[in-house]
């Protein structure tokens, strides 16, 4: 796979694991949620969280197989951050700020 195409991969995933925890309400996707059966925001933010990490760690090993990972410092993983709750932002909209009808 081509540095390019595995850029816009790592992007495409980022996008779709960012509004996961919002479209549905299962833990990860996979789990039923205990009694309720509704996750609260708070599940929702470490759902959110959780999944950062894993799709960066997708992102480390499509770096790593290119070649040489670079330092990153502390700048780095707070625009990343900051990249993967704007990219949430369409997913947490529909939950919590779309009437929806019954």
């Amino acid at each position: 796979m081509s540095q390019s195409a595995s850029v816009w991969l790592v992007l495409l995933l980022a996008l779709v694991a960012a509004n996961l925890p919002f479209l549905n309400e299962r833990l990860l996707a996979v789990l039923p949620v205990g009694t309720g059966g509704k996750k609260s925001l708070a599940i929702r933010l470490a759902e959110l969280v959780l999944l950062y990490f894993i799709v960066g760690g997708i992102g480390l090993l499509f770096e790593r197989r290119v070649g040489q990972i670079a330092p990153q410092g502390w700048e780095f993983y707070a625009i990343t951050g900051a990249l993967f709750i704007v990219l949430a932002f369409p997913g947490f909209t529909w939950r919590y700020l779309l009437k929806h009808r019954n």
